[in-house]
């Protein structure tokens, strides 16, 4: 039994900036954050455990390589936290280069399964692109299953969602999937164990349903799978009935079996029993947009703005594209077409989804611009990135407004993780 006001002891893993502990800290006074860890291999000054010290301080911060810090020096806890490196599965890569778990970063992923088997925590809240749920090219959904397969065996009962933040009121278009593990000696898996019907769980009991409701087509089709994957013909058995998946031999099976990620955005899974539902957001609130967190032009640097004889890149690069190309190295010529993106960016709308590379003044198709009142092009200073992650004003500075750029890229949508908390709170 949880005390009412007992502290939640908080361990947060691939710690960022901090998005996980500023979320959690103003859902409930009751998170505690004991350990955190931040350690970043390619570079030699560690710019985010550095601001991740100056905005909370040193006490329990490690900036070590996780991979060399035994589990037995760190303290027993309740909840596990962490937006576990993402490169291997992000959209960012080619199809072909995304190797998912067998990544030099996805194999991050058993670190968390390190730390996890020895110390037990009640709960874990992970965070990650929604390219995981489909993860390898080549073995959709591979990664995801050996995930949910593993958390299973250490007696785990694990929900997730893809959850977009504008699509509940946050200024930020940011899809990213959520996932809570519950251990067995918890209520909450108690709770989805007692589930007549674990879709039931997904669209209205569970955490994520609370917090951020959802209605799911009823004409979506899903899979039943029925006995040991490594007995099942490639064929699929498809009926109007949940996914329902016994996950023995995950790998070798997603090595025989050609065909789409078996995991819709939001589901559940008990004892390796897998249900999962195609949902949709339901949500009537306030809409904040891009243009709730711009600065006035007074306080934005001469350098943000776009310069006349640069507009004409922007354009092209914003613009569509139907054109003859060649290859220089082979001297291939081939056809090459995208679609535009707005130019400026709507104002009146949530922003598109901040990129690493969202800094510098060179243009870019990706990079947002807005246009002033004035009727001035110009870029998005940090404050503003760090506004629609739902950070506080200058939560980076410290370091170069690339490096802050970078780190927004990076980062969480903040007001995600207070839901969730306030909710997980309300169920303790």
């Amino acid at each position: 039994m949880t005390i009412k006001n007992e502290k939640i002891r908080v361990i947060e893993l691939f710690a960022g900036v901090g998005g996980f502990r500023l979320g959690l800290e103003r859902a409930s006074e009751r998170f505690e954050v004991i350990w955190s860890n931040q350690w970043e291999p390619s570079t030699k000054v560690q710019h985010a455990s550095d601001i991740y010290v100056k905005n909370f301080g040193p006490d329990g911060h490690h900036n070590k390589d996780i991979t060399k810090i035994p589990a037995s020096e760190i303290p027993d806890h309740e909840l596990l936290v962490g937006g576990f490196p993402c490169q291997d599965y992000s959209v960012a890569k080619t199809l072909n280069h995304a190797k998912g778990l067998t990544g030099k970063k996805g194999v991050l992923w058993w670190e968390i399964y390190r730390i996890v088997e020895a110390k037990k925590p009640k709960y874990l809240l992970l965070e990650n692109v929604d390219r995981l749920l489909k993860s390898p090219a080549k073995q959709r959904g591979r990664d995801f299953a050996i995930m949910l397969a593993s958390l299973s065996d250490l007696g785990y009962a694990v929900e997730w969602r893809v959850i977009n933040a504008a699509e509940y009121g946050m200024p930020q278009r940011r899809r990213r999937v959520f996932i809570l593990a519950y251990h067995k000696t918890t209520a909450i898996y108690a709770d989805i164990a007692s589930m007549k019907s674990l879709p039931d769980w997904t669209l209205g009991s569970g955490l994520f349903a609370k917090a951020f409701p959802v209605r799911h087509d009823p004409h979506s089709e899903g899979f039943v799978i029925h006995g040991e994957l490594d007995e099942i013909s490639e064929s699929f058995n498809r009926v109007r009935e949940p996914l329902q998946m016994a996950l023995f031999s995950v790998s070798d099976y997603f090595e025989s079996i050609d065909r789409p990620s078996p995991f819709e955005n939001s589901g559940v899974m008990i004892d390796r029993m897998v249900s999962t539902l195609k949902t949709f957001a339901d949500y009537e609130g306030k809409q904040r947009t891009l243009g709730d967190v711009v600065l006035t032009n007074g306080t934005v640097p001469q350098d943000y703005f776009l310069t006349s004889e640069s507009v004409e890149k922007w354009e092209y690069l914003k613009g569509s594209k139907n054109e003859q190309r060649k290859n220089k190295a082979s001297g291939f010529e081939y056809r090459y077409t995208e679609g535009p993106l707005p130019f400026p960016d709507p104002l009146d709308r949530p922003s598109r989804t901040i990129i690493t590379g969202e800094g510098g003044p060179s243009p870019s198709r990706f990079k947002h611009v807005i246009r002033t009142k004035e009727g001035q092009l110009r870029r998005l200073t940090p404050v503003e990135l760090e506004r629609l992650n739902m950070f506080p004003d200058n939560h980076t500075a410290g370091v170069s407004d690339i490096r802050r750029a970078f780190f927004m890229g990076n980062a969480l949508v903040v007001g995600i993780v207070s839901r969730i908390g306030e909710e997980f709170v309300s169920r303790l």
